[in-house]
């Protein structure tokens, strides 16, 4: 049957994989109809800033029908993995035309698995915004409320799935970029335990380990069956996370048990979340307290400003490298009429650090990581707001700005409770349980145990099935 683009998005990614296998739908019907979704859906959102057309027939024509999710429509972000002979372009225009010659192995994985990848989502300029709205590419809207922000950095991604247009993005992670844009946008996003997908071939680690891969989804399900297909060992993989006992799907239904919860209704330094925020975790809890955990007010005892420090220079430190080598291979001196001015204000500042300044921040984020992973001896989830206000309006974190400083104030006023989870490496999922005021979505943060996906993935099932959101669907959208 050919399926109607409101039809078309009702299905998660295992809904239109199951329709294939029963042979309701073909995998090139799919693609046809995501395509079509981004006729429909992108002159508004700007989400979707390269068609492959030519790639995605290329992988219809040797698809594997016994794939787990074969024909599933999938986007690329446009940045770090790569798709051989598909240009990169990092939101950027120093950066714009990166092509390799190889699949990253996580993409080699994802095809692996069936999906079929149709385009290339916007991104802030290399990655270093929690909003996309880049100088190169033009400003992603929230298919919720256009004016406002999508987060960042994977912030394209998150559009064009809340959109409709795809049941699975990929999204990274370093600060934020999965979870921040899973919140804004109402969908499911996991960072996973570093070591669980691989960077390979082209980078060991980023940003100290504090970068991590995966999706943004709309059901919990598939953020576990696509982590199964892309978790494990590359060789040379500096990281490699505990082996699960079982597959991740196979955690999504299954019993958590009782379990001790800590929940926080203020950031590290004690400022009070937004309202919409503080309402969304207190709904969480209370479902969860419903289910039979136990849940209490508690938090993490770690070193908020002493983590600040070390992020910074760990961000400024991987800015300067990546601008610098851009630079030296194209020819072309960093300056404003090719990067913005925050990334400007990296790049000078990552210069003028020495090698000493590097490994004290490496020791400080070693100690944060101790004293944020002692909170797990105690509880076995913290629970708390994904960002700390809803999405701002367009233009409240736009980065080219005189005054870098203010815009570095605004976004970790934004994203306060992200980068702990970079720098200690454990998981942690944004789930939407809410809906704030504007008709903007509002996600909150479950952490967990280094390498325990797996209760991450029965307890979100649990807030799934308790506060659903299937049922939402964005003003812009193709149902």
């Amino acid at each position: 049957m050919a399926l109607t683009l409101a039809e078309y998005a009702r299905h998660d990614a295992l809904g239109l994989a199951d329709l294939v296998r029963r042979k309701q739908v073909t995998p090139a019907e799919l693609v046809a109809a995501a395509f079509g979704a981004i006729d429909a859906v992108n002159p508004a959102l700007n989400a979707v800033t390269r068609r492959i057309e030519r790639q995605a027939a290329e992988q219809l024509a040797v698809l594997a029908g016994d794939a787990p999710l074969a024909g599933v429509p999938f986007l690329l972000k446009d940045l770090t993995v790569s798709y051989a002979g598909v240009p990169t372009d990092c939101g950027s225009r120093l950066f714009k035309g990166i092509v390799k010659r190889h699949d990253s192995e996580i993409l080699r994985r994802w095809k692996r698995a069936g999906l079929i990848a149709i385009g290339k989502t916007n991104t802030p300029e290399i990655g270093s915004n929690g909003s996309t709205e880049p100088i190169a590419t033009g400003a992603t809207r929230n298919p919720w409320n256009l004016g406002h922000t999508t987060g960042g950095s994977s912030g394209g991604s998150a559009a064009a799935v809340a959109a409709g247009v795809a049941p699975a993005a990929h999204a990274n992670d370093a600060g934020g970029s999965i979870r921040g844009p899973a919140s804004c946008c109402g969908l499911v996003g996991l960072k996973p335990t570093r070591g669980r997908n691989s960077l390979g071939p082209d980078v060991g680690e980023a940003w100290q380990g504090l970068v991590a891969e995966h999706v943004v989804t709309r059901s919990v399900r598939d953020s576990a069956a696509i982590l199964d297909a892309t978790a494990g060992y590359c060789v040379g993989d500096p990281h490699v996370a505990p082996v699960p006992s079982r597959p991740f799907l196979a955690e999504v239904g299954a019993d958590p048990g009782r379990l001790r919860i800590g929940v926080s209704l203020k950031s590290a330094v004690g400022v009070p979340f937004h309202a919409d925020c503080a309402n969304a975790v207190e709904r969480a809890a209370l479902a969860l307290e419903s289910a039979g955990h136990s849940v209490e007010e508690a938090a993490p005892a770690h070193d908020p400003v002493l983590l600040d420090e070390a992020f910074m220079v760990l961000f400024a430190a991987a800015a300067a490298q990546a601008v610098s080598e851009r630079a030296a291979e194209i020819g072309l001196a960093p300056g404003h009429d090719n990067l913005e001015r925050n990334n400007l204000w990296l790049w000078e500042r990552g210069r003028r650090l020495g090698v000493v300044d590097y490994l004290a921040a490496v020791d400080k984020i070693n100690t944060v990581s101790r004293q944020f992973a002692a909170f797990f001896d105690r509880h076995d989830v913290w629970l708390a707001p994904t960002m700390a206000t809803p999405p701002p309006p367009l233009g409240h974190l736009f980065a080219d700005v005189d005054d870098v400083p203010e815009f570095f104030r605004r976004l970790w006023a934004f994203n306060p409770m992200n980068t702990v989870y970079n720098v200690s490496g454990h998981p942690a999922i944004s789930l939407p349980v809410h809906q704030g005021a504007n008709d903007l979505p509002i996600g909150v943060m479950l952490g967990g145990r280094f390498g325990d996906e797996a209760t991450l993935f029965r307890l979100s099932a649990q807030l799934e099935q308790a506060l659903p959101w299937a049922g939402r669907h964005p003003t812009t959208g193709v149902w």
